[in-house]
């Protein structure tokens, strides 16, 4: 679903990820439209503009939390300033692109973030994960470097996860397909109760997971 309440840019964006081989459910122009249509569509990805004249993109990603959980959040944005940035990433978004991004760049970003995979323009991941590790300063930060429940391949990809590699790359260093990383991931979401890598990134430096 693309969320976007300029016409043109929002029809031209629809139009790449149709000819890409995307199946385009819906399209909104402004917050209350999308989170309305997206209960109904259920939309694998959101491409969400932040800009928007009824509600901030950021409260559309808390909303859609609501209404339709499973749906991955990209944020496609003309801002990089760095509390937009943040606030979307806090607000449930899997990934955030600036609109300057190439065709080939904000399509490859679409296919990772269906993925799973967490998404940033160079330079705003480092911003994200900064961000996160001051936050696990706080005194209540890291305890004992487990994780409960979790197994020993779920905390060692979780691990991983928090360095930022990708789904194939840790495929490629522990030797198993892309779809059993891809479950383990899941399960790790499912038992710690989480909504997508962002999050268990942060769960990860917060506990002493994430290794430098």
């Amino acid at each position: 679903m693309v969320v976007d309440d300029h016409p043109m840019w929002r029809d031209a964006v629809a139009r790449d990820l149709a000819e890409a081989g995307y199946d385009v459910v819906a399209t909104a122009s402004d917050g209350a439209q999308a989170l309305r249509v997206a209960g109904a569509a259920r939309p694998d990805v959101v491409v969400l503009d932040l800009q928007l004249p009824d509600m901030s993109g950021v409260e559309v990603t808390a909303g859609l939390r609501a209404v339709h959980p499973a749906a991955h959040v990209l944020v496609l944005s003309a801002s990089g300033e760095q509390q937009d940035v943040l606030d979307a990433v806090k607000a449930g978004a899997v990934g955030y692109l600036l609109k300057s991004a190439g065709r080939g760049e904000f399509l490859d970003a679409v296919r990772r973030t269906a993925a799973g995979d967490a998404v940033f323009t160079p330079g705003l991941a480092a911003l994200v994960l900064g961000e996160f590790r001051r936050l696990a300063a706080a005194p209540a930060g890291a305890d004992s470097g487990t994780a409960p429940g979790l197994t020993e391949r779920e905390t060692e990809i979780l691990r991983m996860v928090a360095t930022g590699l990708s789904y194939k790359q840790i495929a490629t260093r522990l030797v198993l397909s892309h779809r059993t990383v891809q479950n383990h991931v899941q399960n790790t979401l499912g038992k710690l109760q989480l909504h997508n890598r962002v999050e268990l990134v942060r769960y990860a430096i917060e506990h002493g997971l994430a290794d430098e």
